[in-house]
Protein backbone atom coordinates (compact mmCIF):
# COMPACT_ATOMS: atom_id res chain seq x y z
CA UNK A 1 0.00 0.00 0.00
CA UNK A 2 1.27 3.47 -0.87
CA UNK A 3 2.19 5.45 2.24
CA UNK A 4 3.92 8.82 1.86
CA UNK A 5 5.87 10.45 4.70
CA UNK A 6 7.04 14.08 4.58
CA UNK A 7 9.63 15.23 7.12
CA UNK A 8 9.17 18.97 7.64
CA UNK A 9 6.18 21.30 7.90
CA UNK A 10 7.72 24.47 6.53
CA UNK A 11 6.69 26.08 3.28
CA UNK A 12 8.23 23.21 1.29
CA UNK A 13 6.54 20.40 3.19
CA UNK A 14 3.09 21.92 3.37
CA UNK A 15 3.16 23.23 -0.21
CA UNK A 16 4.06 19.76 -1.46
CA UNK A 17 1.24 18.24 0.59
CA UNK A 18 -1.26 20.71 -0.86
CA UNK A 19 -0.08 20.07 -4.43
CA UNK A 20 -0.25 16.32 -3.86
CA UNK A 21 -3.82 16.52 -2.57
CA UNK A 22 -4.86 18.27 -5.80
CA UNK A 23 -3.81 15.11 -7.64
CA UNK A 24 -4.43 12.35 -5.10
CA UNK A 25 -6.90 12.93 -2.30
CA UNK A 26 -6.66 9.47 -0.75
CA UNK A 27 -3.05 8.26 -0.49
CA UNK A 28 -2.11 7.96 3.22
CA UNK A 29 0.09 10.90 4.21
CA UNK A 30 2.07 11.57 7.39
CA UNK A 31 3.84 14.89 8.02
CA UNK A 32 6.45 14.83 10.78
CA UNK A 33 7.71 18.12 12.20
CA UNK A 34 10.01 19.12 15.02
CA UNK A 35 8.06 22.33 15.68
CA UNK A 36 4.39 23.00 16.45
CA UNK A 37 3.23 22.37 12.88
CA UNK A 38 1.58 25.74 12.37
CA UNK A 39 1.45 26.91 8.77
CA UNK A 40 3.26 30.15 8.02
CA UNK A 41 5.29 31.70 5.23
CA UNK A 42 8.94 32.05 6.25
CA UNK A 43 9.68 34.96 3.85
CA UNK A 44 7.29 37.13 5.87
CA UNK A 45 9.49 36.96 8.98
CA UNK A 46 11.99 39.56 7.77
CA UNK A 47 9.48 42.38 7.27
CA UNK A 48 6.88 41.80 9.97
CA UNK A 49 8.23 43.82 12.88
CA UNK A 50 7.50 47.27 11.44
CA UNK A 51 3.96 46.09 10.69
CA UNK A 52 3.52 45.24 14.37
CA UNK A 53 2.80 41.60 13.55
CA UNK A 54 3.04 39.00 16.31
CA UNK A 55 4.02 35.40 15.60
CA UNK A 56 0.38 34.38 16.06
CA UNK A 57 -0.72 36.96 13.50
CA UNK A 58 1.78 35.60 10.96
CA UNK A 59 0.67 32.04 11.52
CA UNK A 60 -2.13 30.39 9.64
CA UNK A 61 -3.75 27.16 10.70
CA UNK A 62 -2.53 25.05 13.61
CA UNK A 63 -1.41 21.46 13.11
CA UNK A 64 -4.83 19.82 13.75
CA UNK A 65 -6.47 22.10 11.17
CA UNK A 66 -3.68 21.43 8.66
CA UNK A 67 -4.15 17.72 9.24
CA UNK A 68 -7.85 18.02 8.49
CA UNK A 69 -7.32 20.20 5.42
CA UNK A 70 -4.71 17.84 3.98
CA UNK A 71 -6.33 14.58 5.05
CA UNK A 72 -3.04 13.78 6.73
CA UNK A 73 -1.59 12.84 10.09
CA UNK A 74 0.59 15.68 11.38
CA UNK A 75 3.02 14.70 14.13
CA UNK A 76 4.07 17.96 15.82
CA UNK A 77 7.04 18.30 18.18
CA UNK A 78 8.36 15.03 16.76
CA UNK A 79 11.96 14.65 15.67
CA UNK A 80 13.01 11.93 13.24
CA UNK A 81 16.01 10.22 14.78
CA UNK A 82 16.84 7.78 12.01
CA UNK A 83 16.00 6.93 8.40
CA UNK A 84 16.36 3.32 7.26
CA UNK A 85 16.24 3.38 3.44
CA UNK A 86 16.53 -0.42 3.22
CA UNK A 87 13.58 -1.11 5.52
CA UNK A 88 11.81 2.02 4.19
CA UNK A 89 11.07 3.34 7.65
CA UNK A 90 11.82 6.27 9.92
CA UNK A 91 12.14 6.23 13.70
CA UNK A 92 10.49 8.90 15.85
CA UNK A 93 11.15 8.32 19.57
CA UNK A 94 9.78 4.82 20.22
CA UNK A 95 7.69 4.69 17.05
CA UNK A 96 8.82 3.23 13.73
CA UNK A 97 6.88 4.57 10.74
CA UNK A 98 6.96 2.72 7.44
CA UNK A 99 6.85 4.53 4.12
CA UNK A 100 6.62 3.68 0.47
CA UNK A 101 7.93 7.14 -0.46
CA UNK A 102 9.76 9.54 1.83
CA UNK A 103 10.22 13.27 1.24
CA UNK A 104 12.87 15.31 3.03
CA UNK A 105 11.70 18.91 3.44
CA UNK A 106 14.17 19.65 6.21
CA UNK A 107 14.97 23.28 5.47
CA UNK A 108 18.23 24.98 6.42
CA UNK A 109 19.90 26.21 9.58
CA UNK A 110 21.25 29.73 10.03
CA UNK A 111 25.03 29.84 9.95
CA UNK A 112 26.29 30.74 13.41
CA UNK A 113 29.13 33.28 13.53
CA UNK A 114 32.36 32.21 15.20
CA UNK A 115 32.54 34.64 18.10
CA UNK A 116 34.46 35.01 21.31
CA UNK A 117 33.02 36.74 24.35
CA UNK A 118 30.75 35.94 27.26
CA UNK A 119 27.59 36.87 25.35
CA UNK A 120 28.24 34.99 22.11
CA UNK A 121 25.39 32.62 22.94
CA UNK A 122 23.00 35.58 23.21
CA UNK A 123 23.24 36.37 19.49
CA UNK A 124 19.81 35.91 17.90
CA UNK A 125 18.83 34.36 14.60
CA UNK A 126 15.39 34.18 13.00
CA UNK A 127 14.75 31.03 11.00
CA UNK A 128 11.23 30.00 11.93
CA UNK A 129 8.07 31.23 13.60
CA UNK A 130 9.18 30.37 17.13
CA UNK A 131 12.47 32.21 16.53
CA UNK A 132 10.46 35.22 15.40
CA UNK A 133 8.36 35.15 18.58
CA UNK A 134 11.54 35.27 20.70
CA UNK A 135 13.06 37.93 18.45
CA UNK A 136 9.99 40.16 18.70
CA UNK A 137 9.97 39.84 22.47
CA UNK A 138 13.62 40.91 22.63
CA UNK A 139 13.05 43.83 20.28
CA UNK A 140 10.42 45.31 22.61
CA UNK A 141 13.16 46.63 24.89
CA UNK A 142 15.93 47.11 22.33
CA UNK A 143 16.77 50.52 20.89
CA UNK A 144 20.10 49.61 19.26
CA UNK A 145 20.38 46.47 17.13
CA UNK A 146 23.55 45.20 15.48
CA UNK A 147 23.10 42.87 12.51
CA UNK A 148 25.95 40.56 11.54
CA UNK A 149 25.69 40.11 7.78
CA UNK A 150 24.70 42.43 4.95
CA UNK A 151 23.30 39.87 2.57
CA UNK A 152 19.67 39.52 1.52
CA UNK A 153 18.23 38.59 4.93
CA UNK A 154 20.43 41.05 6.82
CA UNK A 155 19.36 43.93 4.58
CA UNK A 156 15.68 42.99 4.82
CA UNK A 157 15.84 42.88 8.63
CA UNK A 158 17.77 46.17 8.70
CA UNK A 159 15.06 47.88 6.65
CA UNK A 160 12.33 46.43 8.84
CA UNK A 161 14.04 47.27 12.13
CA UNK A 162 14.78 50.83 11.00
CA UNK A 163 11.15 51.40 10.07
CA UNK A 164 10.14 49.97 13.44
CA UNK A 165 12.16 52.72 15.12
CA UNK A 166 15.37 50.89 15.99
CA UNK A 167 18.91 52.18 15.53
CA UNK A 168 20.63 49.63 13.27
CA UNK A 169 24.29 48.83 12.65
CA UNK A 170 25.28 46.29 9.97
CA UNK A 171 28.64 44.52 10.07
CA UNK A 172 29.53 42.92 6.74
CA UNK A 173 32.88 41.48 5.60
CA UNK A 174 32.59 42.61 1.97
CA UNK A 175 32.92 46.19 0.79
CA UNK A 176 29.31 46.31 -0.42
CA UNK A 177 26.01 44.74 0.70
CA UNK A 178 24.56 41.81 -1.25
CA UNK A 179 27.98 41.39 -2.82
CA UNK A 180 27.20 37.85 -4.03
CA UNK A 181 24.15 39.02 -5.96
CA UNK A 182 24.70 42.62 -7.05
CA UNK A 183 27.28 44.50 -9.09
CA UNK A 184 28.96 47.35 -7.25
CA UNK A 185 26.77 50.21 -8.51
CA UNK A 186 23.53 48.46 -7.52
CA UNK A 187 24.97 47.46 -4.14
CA UNK A 188 26.02 51.05 -3.47
CA UNK A 189 22.51 52.28 -4.26
CA UNK A 190 21.07 49.83 -1.73
CA UNK A 191 23.71 50.93 0.78
CA UNK A 192 22.69 54.58 0.33
CA UNK A 193 19.01 53.74 0.58
CA UNK A 194 19.38 51.96 3.90
CA UNK A 195 21.74 54.65 5.21
CA UNK A 196 18.96 57.10 4.39
CA UNK A 197 16.64 55.40 6.89
CA UNK A 198 19.30 55.42 9.60
CA UNK A 199 21.35 52.26 9.05
CA UNK A 200 25.04 52.57 9.96
CA UNK A 201 27.37 50.42 7.86
CA UNK A 202 30.59 48.71 8.97
CA UNK A 203 31.76 47.28 5.65
CA UNK A 204 34.92 45.27 5.16
CA UNK A 205 34.81 44.11 8.77
CA UNK A 206 33.67 41.16 10.86
CA UNK A 207 32.63 40.83 14.47
CA UNK A 208 35.11 38.93 16.63
CA UNK A 209 33.41 39.02 20.04
CA UNK A 210 30.15 39.82 21.78
CA UNK A 211 30.30 40.57 25.49
CA UNK A 212 27.83 41.64 28.13
CA UNK A 213 28.10 45.34 28.91
CA UNK A 214 26.63 47.60 31.58
CA UNK A 215 23.72 48.25 29.25
CA UNK A 216 23.20 45.49 26.71
CA UNK A 217 26.12 44.17 24.68
CA UNK A 218 29.49 45.25 23.32
CA UNK A 219 30.21 43.98 19.81
CA UNK A 220 33.93 44.03 19.03
CA UNK A 221 35.01 44.24 15.38
CA UNK A 222 38.23 42.99 13.81
CA UNK A 223 39.65 46.53 13.75
CA UNK A 224 39.02 47.06 17.47
CA UNK A 225 35.90 49.21 17.07
CA UNK A 226 33.25 48.43 19.69
CA UNK A 227 29.55 48.85 18.87
CA UNK A 228 27.08 49.24 21.74
CA UNK A 229 23.92 47.19 21.18
CA UNK A 230 20.80 46.13 23.01
CA UNK A 231 20.47 43.07 20.76
CA UNK A 232 22.61 41.30 18.17
CA UNK A 233 21.13 39.45 15.20
CA UNK A 234 23.11 37.02 13.03
CA UNK A 235 22.12 36.93 9.35
CA UNK A 236 25.20 35.52 7.65
CA UNK A 237 23.60 32.79 5.59
CA UNK A 238 21.87 29.43 5.62
CA UNK A 239 23.28 25.91 5.64
CA UNK A 240 21.03 23.13 4.24
CA UNK A 241 20.19 20.45 6.79
CA UNK A 242 21.90 17.33 5.53
CA UNK A 243 22.96 15.45 8.68
CA UNK A 244 19.90 13.19 8.91
CA UNK A 245 20.23 12.21 5.26
CA UNK A 246 23.98 11.64 5.45
CA UNK A 247 23.55 9.40 8.50
CA UNK A 248 21.30 7.21 6.33
CA UNK A 249 23.91 7.02 3.58
CA UNK A 250 22.13 9.52 1.31
CA UNK A 251 24.50 11.63 -0.76
CA UNK A 252 24.85 15.31 0.12
CA UNK A 253 27.27 18.10 -0.74
CA UNK A 254 26.08 21.72 -0.51
CA UNK A 255 22.61 20.23 0.06
CA UNK A 256 20.93 16.84 -0.20
CA UNK A 257 21.75 15.90 -3.78
CA UNK A 258 18.78 15.17 -6.03
CA UNK A 259 18.20 14.87 -9.75
CA UNK A 260 15.51 16.75 -11.63
CA UNK A 261 12.91 14.23 -10.46
CA UNK A 262 14.03 15.28 -6.95
CA UNK A 263 15.18 11.72 -6.26
CA UNK A 264 18.02 11.28 -3.77
CA UNK A 265 20.61 8.51 -4.00
CA UNK A 266 18.29 6.27 -1.93
CA UNK A 267 15.40 4.56 -3.69
CA UNK A 268 12.02 6.02 -2.77
CA UNK A 269 13.52 9.03 -0.98
CA UNK A 270 13.09 12.57 -2.35
CA UNK A 271 14.10 16.05 -1.17
CA UNK A 272 12.95 19.60 -1.89
CA UNK A 273 13.18 23.13 -0.57
CA UNK A 274 16.08 24.75 1.23
CA UNK A 275 17.71 21.41 2.10
CA UNK A 276 17.98 20.25 -1.52
CA UNK A 277 20.72 20.61 -4.10
CA UNK A 278 18.81 20.14 -7.34
CA UNK A 279 21.04 19.09 -10.24
CA UNK A 280 23.79 21.22 -8.74
CA UNK A 281 21.58 24.23 -7.87
CA UNK A 282 20.97 25.42 -4.30
CA UNK A 283 18.32 28.16 -4.55
CA UNK A 284 16.73 29.00 -1.17
CA UNK A 285 13.93 31.12 -2.62
CA UNK A 286 10.17 30.72 -2.91
CA UNK A 287 9.81 30.37 -6.68
CA UNK A 288 12.17 27.38 -7.02
CA UNK A 289 10.43 25.75 -4.06
CA UNK A 290 7.03 26.12 -5.72
CA UNK A 291 8.33 24.63 -8.97
CA UNK A 292 9.79 21.72 -7.03
CA UNK A 293 6.56 21.11 -5.13
CA UNK A 294 4.43 20.98 -8.28
CA UNK A 295 6.81 18.62 -10.06
CA UNK A 296 7.29 16.31 -7.09
CA UNK A 297 3.56 16.14 -6.38
CA UNK A 298 3.02 14.89 -9.92
CA UNK A 299 5.81 12.34 -9.51
CA UNK A 300 4.41 11.07 -6.20
CA UNK A 301 0.96 10.83 -7.79
CA UNK A 302 2.30 8.52 -10.49
CA UNK A 303 3.46 10.82 -13.30
CA UNK A 304 7.26 11.22 -13.17
CA UNK A 305 7.88 14.93 -13.75
CA UNK A 306 11.21 16.72 -13.91
CA UNK A 307 11.43 20.12 -12.27
CA UNK A 308 11.90 23.05 -14.63
CA UNK A 309 13.32 26.40 -13.55
CA UNK A 310 12.34 29.39 -15.69
CA UNK A 311 14.08 32.70 -15.09
CA UNK A 312 13.15 33.58 -11.51
CA UNK A 313 13.94 37.15 -10.44
CA UNK A 314 14.19 37.75 -6.69
CA UNK A 315 12.62 40.87 -5.19
CA UNK A 316 14.51 41.98 -2.09
CA UNK A 317 12.15 43.36 0.57
CA UNK A 318 13.92 46.68 1.19
CA UNK A 319 11.41 49.48 0.54
CA UNK A 320 14.12 52.03 1.37
CA UNK A 321 15.67 50.94 -1.92
CA UNK A 322 13.72 48.31 -3.88
CA UNK A 323 16.00 45.69 -5.44
CA UNK A 324 15.21 43.07 -8.08
CA UNK A 325 17.88 40.62 -9.17
CA UNK A 326 17.99 37.75 -11.62
CA UNK A 327 21.06 35.64 -10.96
CA UNK A 328 23.14 34.43 -13.86
CA UNK A 329 23.09 30.69 -14.54
CA UNK A 330 26.42 29.02 -13.85
CA UNK A 331 28.79 28.75 -16.77
CA UNK A 332 27.38 31.66 -18.78
CA UNK A 333 30.06 34.17 -19.75
CA UNK A 334 29.27 37.85 -20.11
CA UNK A 335 29.74 41.28 -18.57
CA UNK A 336 27.74 43.90 -16.70
CA UNK A 337 26.38 46.92 -18.57
CA UNK A 338 25.41 49.47 -15.92
CA UNK A 339 23.31 52.61 -16.22
CA UNK A 340 22.71 54.85 -13.20
CA UNK A 341 20.19 57.66 -12.87
CA UNK A 342 17.64 59.34 -10.63
CA UNK A 343 15.32 56.34 -10.97
CA UNK A 344 17.95 53.90 -9.76
CA UNK A 345 20.43 51.47 -11.26
CA UNK A 346 19.75 49.27 -14.27
CA UNK A 347 22.53 46.69 -14.54
CA UNK A 348 22.22 44.11 -17.32
CA UNK A 349 24.48 41.07 -17.58
CA UNK A 350 24.89 40.37 -21.29
CA UNK A 351 26.79 37.98 -23.51
CA UNK A 352 28.92 39.00 -26.51
CA UNK A 353 25.82 39.20 -28.73
CA UNK A 354 23.99 41.48 -26.26
CA UNK A 355 21.79 38.61 -25.15
CA UNK A 356 20.44 39.15 -21.64
CA UNK A 357 21.68 36.62 -19.06
CA UNK A 358 20.80 38.35 -15.78
CA UNK A 359 20.04 41.72 -14.22
CA UNK A 360 20.15 43.82 -11.08
CA UNK A 361 17.68 46.70 -10.72
CA UNK A 362 17.24 49.24 -7.94
CA UNK A 363 14.72 51.96 -7.13
CA UNK A 364 12.07 52.58 -9.77
CA UNK A 365 14.11 50.53 -12.24
CA UNK A 366 12.96 47.44 -10.33
CA UNK A 367 9.59 47.89 -12.04
CA UNK A 368 11.17 46.51 -15.22
CA UNK A 369 11.82 43.08 -13.73
CA UNK A 370 8.90 41.20 -15.29
CA UNK A 371 9.52 42.59 -18.77
CA UNK A 372 13.23 41.84 -18.56
CA UNK A 373 12.61 38.36 -17.14
CA UNK A 374 10.87 37.42 -20.38
CA UNK A 375 14.16 37.96 -22.21
CA UNK A 376 16.18 35.70 -19.91
CA UNK A 377 17.10 32.08 -20.63
CA UNK A 378 15.63 29.47 -18.31
CA UNK A 379 17.84 28.58 -15.36
CA UNK A 380 17.06 24.90 -15.84
CA UNK A 381 14.95 24.29 -18.98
Amino acid sequence: MEHIVIIGSGLAGYTLARELRKLDKAVPLIIITADDGRYYSKPLLSNALAQGKTADQLAGAFAPVMAEQLNAEVLAFSRVEEIDPVARSVRVAQRVIAYSKLVLALGADPVRPQLAGNAADSVLSVNDLMDYARFRERMAGARRVTILGGGLIGCEFANDLSHAGHQVDIVHPALHPLDRLLPEAAAQDLQRGLAGVGVTWHLGHTATAVNHAAAGYAVTLDDGVIIAADAVLAAIGLRPRVTLAQAAGIRAARGIQVNRLLETSAAGVYALGDCAEVAGHVLPYVMPLMAQARALAATLAGTPTEVVYPAMPVMVKTPACPVAVATVAEGLAGSWQVACGEEGVCALYQDDQQGLLGFALTGKQAGQRQALAKRLPALMP
